[in-house]
């Protein structure tokens, strides 16, 4: 199961790994039937992109993704058989793009295994007019581990080859046993489910501890052996601490600091999502159809 803070769950078999100067024309997959996301999870509530209005301005009471706000989150996870540290880091950019004609916002997750970057993502998120959060598409880039570009196979972008977006953070929770759409893509075999598990809950992290926390758990359906992830959402925070249920990776994430950047890291962060983009416009077929992000 990938570990993103924000993740999604792409099942692929890969036949060629691509160079960083070769075009990336995508591995060879397994399609997920199209009656999957309507059997598992079905969204929680219909895509209009009439309910989105100045829906890059996201203040969701348990996800708010405000400009220049870095999280730090560090802990462990077992991979190749050995556990490593593991730190993730969430930067909401003060970027925008328009993806399946939806104005979002743009957070760069980057994830370093031991100190060595495995994957860096561009994600897009919006908020609809009931405060529910959705991410509507993601761009990750993988790196072998002497940091060079290996590809971005499990790329999805809501609206293309049939994909869709999903809600992460419902506006108004309610504990229920109802699994809810966080994300789909037939075409790399991507679908990934939540539900609201459970509300009014403590957790601790390094950064203090937090009361009133929502916890959404996530699985795919897809990949019935890659067991749960809990995220643990604490009101005005965001993901405070991310737990595994019968999950053979184990991973556990907590979170470690909150940075507030200064314009000059937020030119950085900038400049970085400007140089991936170049990329994605080279390799990804779906990611040619949105224009470029802007600032906003």
């Amino acid at each position: 199961m990938s570990r993103r803070i924000m993740a999604t769950v792409v099942l692929t078999i890969t036949i060629l790994a691509p160079t960083a100067d070769a075009a990336w024309a995508g591995p060879t997959r397994m399609a997920a039937p199209a009656s999957s996301v309507k059997k598992f999870c079905p969204p929680l509530t219909p895509f209009k992109r009439s309910n989105f209005r100045n829906s890059a301005r996201i203040h969701s009471r348990f996800f708010p993704l405000i400009p220049g706000t870095q999280l730090v989150y560090q802990g462990r996870a077992n991979t190749g058989g050995a556990t490593t540290p593991h730190t993730e880091i969430f930067t909401v950019t003060d970027m925008v793009k328009l993806v399946d004609g939806v104005r979002t916002r743009v957070v760069l997750d980057q994830d370093l295994d031991d100190g060595q970057l495995a994957e860096s993502e561009l994600s897009f998120y919006a908020q609809d007019a009931a405060a529910n959060v959705w991410v509507l598409g993601e761009y990750p880039e993988e790196f072998d581990d002497a940091g060079k570009f290996t590809g971005a196979p499990s790329t999805w972008i809501g609206g293309q080859a049939k994909a869709q977006g999903g809600v992460l953070a419902p506006g108004k929770p309610k504990v229920s046993d109802r699994r809810f759409l966080e994300g789909s893509s037939p075409s790399i075999d991507f679908l990934d489910c939540g539900q609201t598990f459970a509300l009014n809950q403590r957790a601790c992290a390094p950064t203090g501890c937090y009361h009133g926390v929502m916890v959404i758990d996530e699985d795919s359906p897809l990949d019935p052996d890659g067991g749960h992830q809990r995220k643990f959402y604490a009101p005005g925070v965001g993901v405070v601490s991310i737990t595994a249920v019968d999950d053979p990776e184990a991973e556990t994430l907590e979170l470690a600091k909150i940075n507030h950047l200064g314009a000059k890291d937020r030119a950085k962060m900038r400049a970085t999502v400007r140089r991936m983009e170049q990329r994605a416009y080279k390799i990804s077929k779906v990611y040619r159809h949105t224009p470029p992000a802007c600032v906003g």
